[in-house]
């Protein structure tokens, strides 16, 4: 339920981020309507930007799995729609006598609007086109999207419905809003219709902005000036509701010592049922058999970790995982690797089985490359980690790195219950959590270089796929991904297509990059103008670029002396 607050709290928010700011005197202005303001004109508007929303979502799930339609094609459908709206505005004549007006006097006659309400359409219209802009700046809309509908659309839909019942609420105040203060500016009565074409002239450039992606240049500037950034408070808000969910699924210590007394029909009153795996893509570490819970249950306390091998929150605890294994193995713990990935080379099972070798992993990794076990679980977090009792019940989950001697402590006590039930002796020593993994102090968030998310892009168009040269700048920003040269975008990565650089201003301590090269290319790490290290990337993995003691601002150059470089994240710790 805390999710359902949430998602209309973000859609009240929506209408104070950054990349929506600049359309909000779309909304207002588009609600004038031959010298005077229509509040009709303003319901339908939002009405029919609410609707887009849901219907984009339904057809955003469609497209993703059917025809995978790129994602600047929603720039380009609503900045043309908005262009072309800004020009009836400017242009009257468009609309009376064009084809938009026979269209529309056609569909008012079938519905006995009549010739009053012959705009109706041009406002659903306008209102439709704003729906795919205002889905994309809610972080909580995207959760939905990505983990709840899979898992249960008629739950996903109602958070969908809530979202936008929240965004049309703040849309109308505003409207209203701005309604009053262009009567009071006496911006109403309009004779010569110069309002109205100011509007259309601010339409088409707010069009311009969304075609070319100056509005995520825009967004970026907002950002970077101090402006309140409510995705923020999504985002807190969306922590809080991930630890009421770990706390919720999570008995505390007193309940679990009550737990050891529990019958399975008293446990299913107080925990989830763990979920079997779901279509599982390959199997590592298995003499090549498959490995089911359920097969498990009953015999073993399982830990399902999920995890991606190119994730560095995950890589810091693999040795956490691997010590388990080590110890509690044959005392009756299985360990399952549940691998979920970020990345499409990582769905390839020849580089998880590379990873596995590397990362010393003895224990059993099934490939969930199409996200249907995540998605049964409704997880949206790597790493994370259910430990499974052995009646098959989730006693203990943790997001994230940390809390490692909390775990160890949740897999003791479930393999004492184990022993108990099983009639066996068994005897847990001292815990093996030591200082095996460091805590990250980094205050640089993660950086995509692929058009799906490189939001931080700062001298290039972010969100375009397709070949652009890179310039570099007299001043580089903090947290702002810099490139020079050649580069061809991707929906995943950026590849140079010749010599080239990155330029990066970080805070921490250290800097990885997933990266990868098909014939191999050397490259050169230079912080603060000072030569590191070479790196020869090559294999789709994680790379080590710095290694500081301290965590501090540092300006990393990456120079690259040829083409063939697959850029797809920095993440630092």
């Amino acid at each position: 339920m805390l999710l359902l607050l949430i998602s209309f709290i973000a859609g009240v928010l929506t209408v104070l981020a950054p990349c929506i700011l600049p359309l909000l005197p779309v909304v207002v202005g588009g609600t004038l309507a031959g010298g005077e303001i229509d509040k009709k004109r303003a319901y339908t508007i939002i009405v029919s930007l609410g609707l887009s929303v849901i219907f984009f979502t339904i057809l955003l799930k469609a497209s993703t799995l059917l025809i995978n339609i790129p994602p600047q094609f929603w720039q380009w459908f609503s900045g043309g729609i908005i262009i072309l709206i800004g020009l009836v505005f400017i242009f009257p004549s468009l609309y009376e006598g064009g084809l938009m007006a026979r269209l529309s006097g056609r569909a008012n006659m079938l519905l006995g609007t009549g010739e009053k309400k012959k705009s109706f359409w041009g406002n659903v219209i306008m209102g439709a086109a704003l729906g795919p802009v205002f889905s994309t700046c809610s972080p909580t809309y995207f959760i939905v999207l990505a983990t709840v509908l899979p898992v249960s659309p008629v739950l996903g839909f109602v958070y969908i419905l809530a979202y936008v019942f929240g965004l049309s609420i703040s849309l109308l105040i505003v409207t209203f809003v701005g309604q009053k203060i262009m009567v009071r500016l006496n911006l109403v009565a309009d004779p010569r219709g110069r309002v109205k074409k100011f509007f259309g002239i601010l339409f088409i450039l707010v069009g311009i902005a969304l075609i070319t992606g100056f509005d995520k240049k825009l967004q970026i500037s907002i950002l970077d000036s101090g402006f309140f950034d409510v995705t923020k408070v999504e985002q807190k808000l969306l922590e809080l509701e991930g630890k009421k969910e770990a706390e919720e699924k999570t008995p505390n210590q007193g309940e679990r010592r009550d737990a050891n007394r529990l019958s399975p029909t008293q446990k299913a009153l107080k925990y989830q049922k763990a979920i079997e795996l779901s279509t599982p893509d390959g199997f590592i570490n298995t003499d090549g058999k498959p490995i089911t819970i359920y097969e498990l249950v009953g015999e073993k306390v399982i830990l399902l970790d999920i995890w991606t091998y190119s994730c560095i929150n995950c890589q810091r605890t693999l040795p956490y995982l691997n010590a388990w294994y080590d110890k509690y193995a044959d005392k009756g713990l299985e360990i399952i690797g549940l691998h979920t990935p970020e990345f499409a080379f990582e769905k390839l099972i020849k580089n998880v089985e590379r990873a596995t070798e590397k990362f010393g992993i003895k224990y059993p990794v099934v490939l969930d490359n199409d996200y249907s076990t995540w998605s049964s679980y409704g997880n949206r977090y790597w790493p994370r980690k259910y430990l499974i009792d052995i009646d098959g019940y989730i006693v203990y989950d943790h997001i994230g790195e940390g809390a490692y001697e909390e775990t160890e402590r949740k897999i003791m006590e479930a393999l004492t219950e184990r022993a108990e039930r099983l009639a066996q002796e068994i005897e847990l020593q001292d815990s093996v959590v030591g200082d095996i993994s460091k805590v990250s102090v980094a205050e640089s968030p993660e950086i995509y270089f692929g058009a799906w998310r490189n939001d931080r892009l700062a001298n290039g168009t972010p969100g375009e796929i397709g070949e652009q040269d890179f310039v570099l700048p007299q001043t580089i920003a903090r947290n702002l991904l810099y490139l020079e040269g050649p580069w061809q975008i991707e929906q995943e990565y950026a590849e140079n297509r010749g010599p080239a650089k990155i330029v990066f201003k970080f805070k921490a301590k250290e800097v990885y990059m997933v990266a990868s090269s098909e014939a191999g290319v050397e490259i050169e790490i230079y912080q603060d103008g000072v030569f590191v290290k070479k790196v020869r990337v090559q294999a789709d993995q994680l790379y080590t670029l710095i290694e500081n003691q301290t965590s501090l601002e540092h300006t990393l150059e990456i120079r690259i002396p040829e083409a063939d470089l697959q850029a797809f994240t920095f993440t630092f710790g």
